[in-house]
């Protein structure tokens, strides 16, 4: 496995679309066929915020976004991937918020918003 052929798959599996996170979801059900690879899968959910704020569950969005930055640093990559690893991380949420009635789902949204803008400020320090 070469460091382009592992950026290349970490790249399609971070970004902020449907086919990514179809493909993460994917990935991360058989992770050991992605073996080869050496990702690193482990996780602390969503860090020290609620994994279930208001009962909105945005743990596997968290999973993802855990995902992106672990592997990205451990290439010495994050820098430049820190983004579109975000990006990511607030269409995941945004996917969990949709799932609910309009009431529901605009108070869902702007919690997505709050940890996307907490990442974004904050993420470089974790």
């Amino acid at each position: 496995m070469t460091l382009q052929q592992k950026l290349t798959a970490l790249s399609a599996l971070t970004q902020p679309t449907a086919r990514s996170a179809a493909a993460w979801r994917d990935a991360y059900e058989h992770r050991s066929s992605w073996a080869p690879y050496a990702f690193d899968w482990s996780t602390d959910l969503c860090s020290g915020s609620p994994d279930k704020p208001l009962g909105y569950d945005f743990r596997m969005p968290c999973v993802r976004h855990d995902f992106g930055y672990r592997n990205y640093k451990a290439m010495s990559r994050f820098p430049g991937h820190k983004e579109h690893v975000d990006q990511a991380f607030l269409f995941d949420m945004g996917r969990v918020c949709a799932t609910y009635a309009e009431i529901r789902r605009t108070a869902c949204d702007r919690l997505a918003r709050s940890y996307y803008q907490a990442v974004r400020r904050l993420g470089a320090f974790s």
